[in-house]
């Protein structure tokens, strides 16, 4: 393994001479700089960034813990390339942390950022509860924002959409357009957002005076795979309804399958609507109407909020409807 000090010999100066010309804290002639930088690619030397940041107390880079059975889905990729750009304007590098499949997980996750003195910390929680985020954020000295997660005690230090408003604005297009008749796939049990797109849906039939019919409900959980499931499972009971909602575009996507292997046209046999605003949807044919979350401007705010403090107050944001070609009045 190369050394500090194999480049030294080879450059001709000192093992202290490199270190200060590696960490840029004292000027350093440019010939001797010249001669350390053509060791170090002779030899291949690699600095240990780790040591480095715990001697200089910084790292110029910002953690994000995502759990990984959220990663499969565009949603996820966009979450990450925005947090990655976003990190990139401000001169950060994104350290990402895997919450795996537990609340402790996820602890350790965090704690692994810390450890490795990430300057900031962004959650995408999916086991931690609020309390427990709560006690989290009180005990920690390095600044953390919460995504998609309301967190009422600290409330600067998260960053979320009300998804059921946003599932009622969306209700509330799909009945103006007639339906009546209005089955709802979920997301994954024990979901915060997919609790809050439930709430919505039921909440905006009851507005409507319609009670929810139980038959019109089935369970996904965020893949399309579940979607094409819960598609399938819903044809099976024979139960009357003109337009499907589901949780999110990515299930969308595969109860369109499910509709299409039936014999169902979209959007004039049954009408097709979703959530997330995915690339997916947007170029489906027919065209997905969804629910845009602004996720590009929830990670600039959050990132924003734990590098510029004070300049930036974090606040909730609106999901926005999208109007595409998948929906239509009912026959």
């Amino acid at each position: 393994m190369v050394t500090i000090l194999d480049v030294a010999r080879l450059a001709g100066v000192s093992k202290a001479t490199v270190s200060r010309a590696l960490n840029g804290k004292v000027v350093v002639r440019e010939e001797v700089k010249a001669r350390i930088l053509q060791a170090i690619a002779e030899t291949g030397y690699r600095p240990n960034q780790l040591a480095r940041n715990l001697a200089n107390n910084k790292t110029n880079s910002v953690g994000l813990v995502v759990t990984n059975g959220l990663y499969n889905g565009p949603f996820f990729a966009s979450l990450t390339y925005h947090a990655a750009t976003n990190s990139e304007m401000h001169g950060r590098q994104l350290v990402l942390a895997d919450g795996k499949h537990s609340a402790q997980e996820e602890r350790d996750a965090i704690d692994l950022l810390m450890s490795l003195r990430c300057e900031a910390i962004m959650i995408y929680p999916k086991y931690l509860t609020v309390d427990e985020l709560d006690t989290i954020i009180d005990n920690s000295q390095t600044p953390i924002v919460v995504i998609n997660r309301e967190l009422p005690r600290h409330r600067n230090q998260c960053v979320f959409v009300d998804h059921q408003q946003s599932s009622e604005t969306m209700m509330a297009h799909l009945l103006a357009q007639g339906h009546t008749r209005i089955a709802f796939v979920t997301g994954a049990e024990g979901s915060p957002t997919g609790e809050k797109r439930l709430a919505g849906y039921q909440q905006a039939l009851r507005r409507a005076g319609i009670e929810p019919d139980p038959q019109l409900l089935v369970h996904g959980a965020w893949s399309t795979d579940s979607g094409y499931a819960a598609g399938r499972e819903l044809l099976a009971r024979q139960v009357p309804f003109t337009c499907i909602l589901a949780g999110n575009d990515d299930m969308a996507i595969g109860v369109a399958k499910a509709c299409l292997e039936a014999g169902l046209r979209l959007p004039q046999d049954v009408s097709l609507a979703g959530f997330d605003d995915s690339v997916l949807g947007k170029y489906y044919h027919p065209s997905l109407t969804t629910i845009h979350v602004p996720m590009e401007a929830m990670i600039c705010h959050a990132i924003d909020t734990l590098l510029m403090p004070g300049e930036h107050a974090v606040c909730s944001h609106e999901g926005e409807l999208v109007r595409r070609e998948s929906v239509a009045p009912p026959k």
